[in-house]
C-alpha cells in the first residue's frame, strides 16, 4: 500500500528499521579503540613504636656507665639516606623535631624532619606510599601524618651507645 508523499509515494516498509532494530546495524560497526590504564599504589602504615621497642631505647641509654648532662648516653653516626620499609617496626617522635625509627634488626635510627614540620603530629604513625625500590629515603619520600601532616626526611642517624 503505497501513500503519496513529499517527492513521490512512501511505501508502507520505509519505517520498519525502528531504534529496537538499529541496534543490530550499530553491533557491526566497528567500536572505537580505548586505552586502559591500570595503575597499583601501596601505602605502608607505620604505627607508633611499642613498648618493647621503647624499653630497648631505654637499654641503649643505659650502657653507658655514667651519663650526665654534657654528655648524652648515646652517640649518632651517619646513615645511608635510605632504609627499607619493611625494616621499620616502629616510630615515635622526639622532643627536638625528629623521629625514632626503630628497626627490625633492633637498630634505632633519627629522621630529621625538614624545618616546616612537627615530630608530634607523628605521635600516632605515619603513611608512607611504598617506591618501586622498596625504601623510604632522605629528601625523596614524604611521610603523611595521620594528623594529616606531610613531611620530608633532611638527613637519617643511626644512635648507637656512647661508649661503643
Amino acid at each position: 500500500m503505497a501513500r503519496e508523499g513529499r517527492g513521490g509515494p512512501v511505501l508502507s516498509l520505509d519505517g520498519i528499521a525502528t531504534p529496537p532494530l538499529r541496534v543490530l546495524e550499530d553491533a557491526r560497526e566497528p567500536s572505537p579503540l580505548g586505552q586502559v590504564r591500570i595503575q597499583q599504589r601501596v601505602i605502608v602504615r607505620i604505627a607508633p613504636s611499642t613498648r618493647a621497642e621503647e624499653e630497648r631505647f631505654a637499654a641503649l641509654r643505659a650502657r653507658q656507665s655514667t651519663p650526665t648532662p654534657q654528655s648524652p648516653p648515646y652517640r649518632e653516626v651517619p646513615h645511608d639516606g635510605c632504609v627499607r620499609v619493611d625494616n621499620i617496626v616502629g616510630v615515635q617522635p622526639t622532643r627536638d623535631n625528629r623521629l625514632l625509627l626503630f628497626m627490625e634488626n633492633r637498630n634505632v635510627l633519627a629522621a630529621e624532619l625538614d624545618r616546616a614540620c612537627a615530630a608530634q603530629a607523628f605521635y600516632s604513625g605515619f603513611y608512607v606510599e611504598r617506591a618501586s625500590d622498596g625504601r623510604l629515603c632522605v629528601r625523596r619520600d614524604h611521610l603523611q601524618s595521620r594528623a594529616g601532616a606531610s613531611c620530608a626526611m633532611e638527613q637519617l642517624t643511626r644512635l648507637v651507645p656512647a661508649g661503643e
